[in-house]
C-alpha cells in the first residue's frame, strides 16, 4: 500500500527530508517503525526502539498497535517538552 510518512523536528533534521511517499507492506505503525528502521543508519538512530518517538496517523495520536491502510498519513516526531 501507499503512505504518506512525515517527519518532525530533530527526526527531520537527522533524515533530512520532511516527508516522503512510501511503498509498505506494512498492517500497524509497529511494523512501519520496524521497516523505517532498516532504511539507513540515520533511520535506526532517531527511530531506534529507545528513543522516545511519537507517532500520529492521519494527525491523531496513535500507539504502534494502529493499523495502516492505503493513502493514511504517519507522522513521527520527538517528545514536545514546554516550558
Amino acid at each position: 500500500m501507499k503512505i504518506t510518512v512525515k517527519y518532525f523536528a530533530s527526526i527531520r533534521e537527522a533524515l533530512g527530508q520532511g516527508y516522503e511517499q512510501r511503498e509498505t507492506t506494512a498492517i500497524t505503525l509497529a511494523d512501519l517503525r520496524n521497516e523505517l528502521l532498516a532504511v539507513s543508519p540515520a533511520h535506526a538512530q532517531v527511530l531506534a526502539r529507545g528513543k522516545p518517538v511519537r507517532m500520529a496517523l492521519d494527525q491523531m495520536m496513535s500507539d504502534e498497535s494502529a493499523p495502516l491502510r492505503e493513502g493514511c498519513e504517519v507522522a513521527f516526531f520527538p517528545p514536545v517538552t514546554g516550558g
